[in-house]
Protein backbone atom coordinates (compact mmCIF):
# COMPACT_ATOMS: atom_id res chain seq x y z
CA UNK A 1 0.00 0.00 0.00
CA UNK A 2 1.48 3.37 -1.21
CA UNK A 3 2.03 5.02 2.39
CA UNK A 4 3.14 8.57 1.07
CA UNK A 5 1.44 11.45 2.35
CA UNK A 6 -1.81 12.42 0.71
CA UNK A 7 -1.50 15.44 -1.45
CA UNK A 8 -4.90 18.19 -1.70
CA UNK A 9 -5.65 21.06 -3.91
CA UNK A 10 -7.64 23.79 -2.49
CA UNK A 11 -9.44 26.52 -4.59
CA UNK A 12 -10.08 29.97 -3.20
CA UNK A 13 -7.81 28.54 -0.01
CA UNK A 14 -6.20 31.37 1.23
CA UNK A 15 -9.03 32.93 3.41
CA UNK A 16 -12.20 32.10 5.62
CA UNK A 17 -13.10 28.18 5.11
CA UNK A 18 -10.18 27.25 2.21
CA UNK A 19 -7.56 28.54 4.45
CA UNK A 20 -9.06 26.36 7.92
CA UNK A 21 -9.10 23.45 6.07
CA UNK A 22 -5.85 24.37 4.58
CA UNK A 23 -4.50 24.53 8.35
CA UNK A 24 -6.53 21.32 9.65
CA UNK A 25 -5.27 19.51 6.56
CA UNK A 26 -1.31 20.45 7.07
CA UNK A 27 -1.54 19.28 10.72
CA UNK A 28 -3.44 16.19 9.32
CA UNK A 29 -0.21 15.52 7.21
CA UNK A 30 -2.01 16.03 4.34
CA UNK A 31 0.72 17.94 2.05
CA UNK A 32 -1.71 21.38 0.75
CA UNK A 33 -1.71 23.22 -2.92
CA UNK A 34 -3.25 26.18 -2.04
CA UNK A 35 -5.24 28.69 -5.02
CA UNK A 36 -5.68 31.64 -4.83
CA UNK A 37 -6.88 34.52 -7.40
CA UNK A 38 -4.25 37.57 -6.91
CA UNK A 39 -3.42 38.46 -3.51
CA UNK A 40 0.08 36.53 -3.77
CA UNK A 41 1.33 38.10 -0.21
CA UNK A 42 -1.85 36.65 1.90
CA UNK A 43 -1.44 33.23 -0.39
CA UNK A 44 2.18 33.15 1.06
CA UNK A 45 1.36 34.07 4.33
CA UNK A 46 -0.54 30.91 4.86
CA UNK A 47 2.09 28.98 3.59
CA UNK A 48 4.28 30.19 6.23
CA UNK A 49 2.11 29.35 8.24
CA UNK A 50 1.39 25.52 7.28
CA UNK A 51 4.95 25.02 7.22
CA UNK A 52 4.71 26.04 11.15
CA UNK A 53 1.80 23.49 12.36
CA UNK A 54 2.76 20.49 10.23
CA UNK A 55 4.03 17.53 12.05
CA UNK A 56 7.93 16.80 11.68
CA UNK A 57 7.86 14.11 9.68
CA UNK A 58 5.88 15.72 6.59
CA UNK A 59 8.95 16.93 5.37
CA UNK A 60 8.94 16.29 1.42
CA UNK A 61 10.83 18.60 -1.26
CA UNK A 62 7.59 20.61 -1.15
CA UNK A 63 4.60 20.20 1.04
CA UNK A 64 2.79 23.63 0.22
CA UNK A 65 2.54 25.82 -2.39
CA UNK A 66 0.48 28.01 -3.79
CA UNK A 67 -0.64 28.48 -7.38
CA UNK A 68 -2.36 31.82 -8.80
CA UNK A 69 -5.48 30.71 -11.27
CA UNK A 70 -8.32 32.66 -11.95
CA UNK A 71 -11.73 30.21 -11.05
CA UNK A 72 -14.04 31.93 -14.21
CA UNK A 73 -11.95 30.90 -16.61
CA UNK A 74 -11.40 26.97 -17.56
CA UNK A 75 -7.62 27.07 -19.27
CA UNK A 76 -6.52 28.96 -15.91
CA UNK A 77 -8.56 25.81 -13.67
CA UNK A 78 -6.34 23.30 -16.06
CA UNK A 79 -3.49 25.27 -15.25
CA UNK A 80 -4.18 25.29 -11.49
CA UNK A 81 -4.64 21.59 -11.98
CA UNK A 82 -1.07 20.53 -13.90
CA UNK A 83 0.90 22.81 -11.35
CA UNK A 84 0.07 21.10 -8.94
CA UNK A 85 0.68 17.93 -9.93
CA UNK A 86 3.83 18.94 -11.55
CA UNK A 87 4.87 20.57 -7.96
CA UNK A 88 3.27 17.70 -5.55
CA UNK A 89 3.68 14.54 -8.25
CA UNK A 90 0.41 13.44 -7.18
CA UNK A 91 -2.97 14.71 -6.62
CA UNK A 92 -5.56 12.67 -4.23
CA UNK A 93 -7.82 14.85 -2.84
CA UNK A 94 -9.64 18.10 -4.71
CA UNK A 95 -11.72 20.94 -2.36
CA UNK A 96 -13.44 22.90 -4.96
CA UNK A 97 -14.08 25.86 -2.41
CA UNK A 98 -14.09 28.68 -4.96
CA UNK A 99 -18.06 30.47 -5.64
CA UNK A 100 -19.35 34.04 -6.23
CA UNK A 101 -22.69 36.43 -5.22
CA UNK A 102 -23.28 40.04 -4.69
CA UNK A 103 -25.90 40.52 -1.76
CA UNK A 104 -29.53 41.32 -2.73
CA UNK A 105 -33.11 41.41 -1.29
CA UNK A 106 -33.57 37.68 -1.98
CA UNK A 107 -37.68 38.73 -1.37
CA UNK A 108 -37.46 41.31 -4.53
CA UNK A 109 -37.50 40.14 -7.57
CA UNK A 110 -36.56 43.42 -9.53
CA UNK A 111 -33.43 43.30 -7.64
CA UNK A 112 -32.91 39.77 -8.81
CA UNK A 113 -33.04 39.93 -12.49
CA UNK A 114 -29.64 41.59 -13.29
CA UNK A 115 -28.23 38.93 -15.98
CA UNK A 116 -24.72 39.67 -14.74
CA UNK A 117 -25.55 38.21 -11.51
CA UNK A 118 -27.08 35.06 -13.30
CA UNK A 119 -24.07 34.45 -15.65
CA UNK A 120 -21.12 34.82 -13.06
CA UNK A 121 -23.25 32.76 -10.30
CA UNK A 122 -23.43 30.43 -12.74
CA UNK A 123 -20.24 30.43 -14.25
CA UNK A 124 -18.39 30.57 -10.41
CA UNK A 125 -20.77 28.42 -8.51
CA UNK A 126 -21.61 25.38 -11.17
CA UNK A 127 -19.26 25.21 -14.64
CA UNK A 128 -16.17 26.35 -12.37
CA UNK A 129 -16.60 22.89 -10.31
CA UNK A 130 -17.41 20.87 -13.22
CA UNK A 131 -14.71 22.09 -15.34
CA UNK A 132 -12.13 21.26 -11.95
CA UNK A 133 -13.63 17.92 -11.92
CA UNK A 134 -13.06 17.46 -15.79
CA UNK A 135 -9.35 18.84 -15.25
CA UNK A 136 -8.61 16.47 -12.05
CA UNK A 137 -10.14 13.42 -12.58
CA UNK A 138 -7.34 11.46 -14.36
CA UNK A 139 -5.30 12.28 -11.55
CA UNK A 140 -7.90 11.31 -8.79
CA UNK A 141 -8.67 7.71 -10.69
CA UNK A 142 -4.69 7.15 -10.00
CA UNK A 143 -5.28 7.70 -6.35
CA UNK A 144 -8.99 6.82 -6.06
CA UNK A 145 -9.27 9.87 -4.41
CA UNK A 146 -11.96 12.64 -3.26
CA UNK A 147 -14.02 15.41 -4.62
CA UNK A 148 -15.92 17.83 -2.23
CA UNK A 149 -17.28 21.13 -3.29
CA UNK A 150 -18.67 23.91 -0.79
CA UNK A 151 -22.20 24.34 -2.10
CA UNK A 152 -24.46 26.36 0.80
CA UNK A 153 -27.38 25.75 2.87
CA UNK A 154 -29.22 28.20 0.24
CA UNK A 155 -28.94 25.51 -2.46
CA UNK A 156 -31.07 23.18 0.23
CA UNK A 157 -33.74 25.69 1.59
CA UNK A 158 -34.56 28.59 -0.32
CA UNK A 159 -32.34 31.20 1.64
CA UNK A 160 -28.92 33.19 1.29
CA UNK A 161 -28.10 36.41 -0.57
CA UNK A 162 -29.77 36.59 -3.59
CA UNK A 163 -31.90 34.23 -6.14
CA UNK A 164 -28.79 33.77 -8.36
CA UNK A 165 -26.99 32.26 -5.69
CA UNK A 166 -29.68 29.99 -3.96
CA UNK A 167 -30.64 28.86 -7.32
CA UNK A 168 -27.08 27.83 -8.77
CA UNK A 169 -26.25 26.45 -5.36
CA UNK A 170 -29.21 24.07 -5.82
CA UNK A 171 -27.71 23.23 -9.30
CA UNK A 172 -23.87 22.57 -7.62
CA UNK A 173 -25.30 20.08 -5.09
CA UNK A 174 -26.64 18.50 -7.95
CA UNK A 175 -23.62 18.43 -9.95
CA UNK A 176 -22.25 16.60 -7.09
CA UNK A 177 -24.39 13.93 -7.01
CA UNK A 178 -23.69 13.46 -10.92
CA UNK A 179 -20.21 13.68 -10.73
CA UNK A 180 -20.26 10.95 -8.47
CA UNK A 181 -22.40 8.80 -10.43
CA UNK A 182 -20.05 9.42 -13.60
CA UNK A 183 -16.62 9.20 -11.39
CA UNK A 184 -17.54 6.05 -8.86
CA UNK A 185 -15.73 3.79 -8.57
CA UNK A 186 -12.42 5.34 -8.78
CA UNK A 187 -13.57 8.80 -7.38
CA UNK A 188 -15.93 10.18 -4.21
CA UNK A 189 -17.69 13.07 -5.29
CA UNK A 190 -19.35 15.02 -1.77
CA UNK A 191 -20.47 18.21 -0.98
CA UNK A 192 -20.58 20.53 2.25
CA UNK A 193 -23.49 22.85 2.64
CA UNK A 194 -22.17 25.73 5.73
CA UNK A 195 -25.29 27.96 6.70
CA UNK A 196 -23.98 31.40 7.17
CA UNK A 197 -20.39 31.66 8.69
CA UNK A 198 -18.81 34.66 10.33
CA UNK A 199 -15.98 34.95 7.69
CA UNK A 200 -15.66 38.61 5.85
CA UNK A 201 -18.63 37.79 3.68
CA UNK A 202 -20.88 36.63 6.37
CA UNK A 203 -19.57 39.67 8.74
CA UNK A 204 -20.99 41.67 5.63
CA UNK A 205 -24.71 41.04 7.03
CA UNK A 206 -26.25 43.14 9.63
CA UNK A 207 -25.23 42.45 13.32
CA UNK A 208 -29.06 42.05 14.01
CA UNK A 209 -29.82 39.83 10.70
CA UNK A 210 -26.97 37.69 12.23
CA UNK A 211 -28.49 37.60 15.44
CA UNK A 212 -31.68 36.65 13.94
CA UNK A 213 -30.07 33.74 11.96
CA UNK A 214 -28.22 32.41 15.17
CA UNK A 215 -31.79 32.43 16.99
CA UNK A 216 -33.42 30.22 13.95
CA UNK A 217 -31.19 27.48 14.49
CA UNK A 218 -31.88 24.29 16.81
CA UNK A 219 -28.55 24.49 18.48
CA UNK A 220 -28.44 28.30 18.85
CA UNK A 221 -24.89 28.61 17.12
CA UNK A 222 -23.93 29.51 13.98
CA UNK A 223 -21.46 27.66 11.75
CA UNK A 224 -18.05 28.25 12.13
CA UNK A 225 -14.97 27.69 9.35
CA UNK A 226 -13.61 24.90 11.75
CA UNK A 227 -16.78 23.11 11.85
CA UNK A 228 -17.16 23.05 8.25
CA UNK A 229 -13.58 22.07 7.88
CA UNK A 230 -13.99 18.77 9.71
CA UNK A 231 -16.90 17.43 7.70
CA UNK A 232 -14.45 18.23 4.78
CA UNK A 233 -11.32 16.22 6.51
CA UNK A 234 -14.71 13.31 7.33
CA UNK A 235 -15.48 13.12 3.64
CA UNK A 236 -11.35 12.39 2.76
CA UNK A 237 -11.43 10.18 5.68
CA UNK A 238 -14.42 8.17 4.83
CA UNK A 239 -13.37 5.66 1.75
CA UNK A 240 -17.82 4.53 1.80
CA UNK A 241 -19.70 7.78 1.46
CA UNK A 242 -20.03 9.13 -1.90
CA UNK A 243 -23.04 11.72 -3.25
CA UNK A 244 -23.39 13.02 -0.10
CA UNK A 245 -24.29 16.67 0.53
CA UNK A 246 -23.85 17.32 4.37
CA UNK A 247 -25.70 20.39 5.81
CA UNK A 248 -23.88 22.35 8.61
CA UNK A 249 -26.26 24.71 10.12
CA UNK A 250 -26.73 23.77 13.45
CA UNK A 251 -30.41 22.68 12.66
CA UNK A 252 -31.49 25.57 10.79
CA UNK A 253 -32.88 23.56 8.16
CA UNK A 254 -34.92 21.70 10.43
Amino acid sequence: MDSSPLVALITAGTAGLGAEAARLFAKSGIRVAVNYHSDRDRASRLLDELETISPPELKKEVDFCCIKGDLSKRSEIIHVVEQTVAVMSRLDIVFSNGGWTHLRDITNLDDNVEEEDWDRCFNMNVKSHLWLMHAAKPHLEKTEGVFITTASLAGVKFSGSSLAYAVTKAAQIHLAKGLATIAAPKIRVNTVSPGLMLTDWGLQFPEERREEMRDRTKLKRLATTEDVAQQVLCFVRSKSVTGVNAVIDGGMAL
